[in-house]
């Protein structure tokens, strides 16, 4: 299934951006309903979301407001949607706002006193990947525009400080996983498609459920919760 929203081709760049800003927050409920409807048809044992580029944010914004929703009702949002993978492709959107969505609703604790010995639900069946490059150049021009320090689809591994990686580690739900070599499309923003060591990966996690460090995903570990591409050279 493809879900798309309204965003903006005319105008000049500044304007056609902030216009498809927007419209990704109108966008939001749709997606909701969207992802609500696949996971209750009968059959369906699982869902996995992959998300591009602005696109991350709605997504987010989504699955977040879904975990809040399953919460009021007591249930756990991982029963209740099956999202076995959510996988952020070149996220063009804000460290914090997105840490914020991504730890905000499972770390408030008027939140979670419902849950038996303070039990934190989960959103997600499986895990939560980024995947980011700093040679990303389609996000420079966002960070100009939105004055932001860090946009998570360029982030390296000290993105993340220690302390923030082991908590992270803890939940044992999120990886970040880092590009960092010759740009194979124009911008650097969309090598999941045209490089295919990124591809191979994502093929490997989405279509055969192989975990980080399993046989077919040779990446080197670089943190808790990080991992990079071998280079010419490295040895995974």
């Amino acid at each position: 299934a493809f879900f798309t929203w309204p965003a903006s081709t005319s105008g000049n760049f500044l304007i056609s951006y902030t216009t498809t800003t927007e419209s990704g927050d109108f966008a939001v409920e749709h997606l909701k309903k969207s992802i609500r409807m696949l996971a209750t048809t009968p059959g369906v044992e699982g869902v996995q979301i992959l998300a591009h580029s602005r696109g991350t944010a709605v997504t987010l914004k989504a699955v977040r407001e879904l975990g809040l929703e399953a919460i009021a009702a007591g249930k756990e949002a991982a029963d209740l949607y099956k999202i076995d993978n959510l996988v952020l492709l070149s996220p063009d959107i804000d460290l914090d706002i997105a840490a914020q969505q991504i730890t905000g609703f499972i770390s408030d604790p008027d939140l979670v006193t419902v849950w038996p010995e303070g039990k934190l639900p989960r959103a997600l069946k499986g895990r939560l990947t980024i995947y980011a490059s700093p040679e990303d150049r389609a996000l420079l021009v966002s960070q100009i525009l939105f004055r932001s320090r860090t946009r998570v689809g360029q982030m390296r591994p000290e993105d993340i400080p220690e302390e923030g990686q082991r908590y992270m580690a803890e939940l044992g739900r999120l990886d970040l996983i880092s590009y960092v070599g010759e740009r194979t499309d124009f911008f650097g923003h969309s090598y999941f498609t045209s490089n295919p060591q990124v591809s191979s990966d994502l093929i490997q996690l989405i279509r055969y459920g192989k975990g980080l460090g399993e046989p077919g995903r040779t990446l080197i570990k670089t943190g808790p919760i990080t991992w990079k591409f071998p280079l010419d050279g490295d040895h995974p």
